[in-house]
């Protein structure tokens, strides 16, 4: 067997970062997951994440 079809034999495991349903989703298909929950610092806003630079 190769080290491609090898792969697709093994039993899943994610780490999800962000979107909680992407995790629900492989939960759902009884996919073993890791759920993280992370959104852009500053709300993804250039302009104030360089003001919280100046701070740090």
């Amino acid at each position: 067997m190769s080290k491609k079809e090898n792969l697709f034999t093994k039993k899943l495991k994610v780490i999800n970062i962000g979107i909680q349903m992407f995790s629900d989703d492989l939960k759902t298909q009884e996919v073993e997951v890791l759920h993280v929950d992370w959104e852009p610092p500053a709300g993804g806003d250039v302009d104030l994440l360089k003001l919280l630079d100046k701070l740090g």
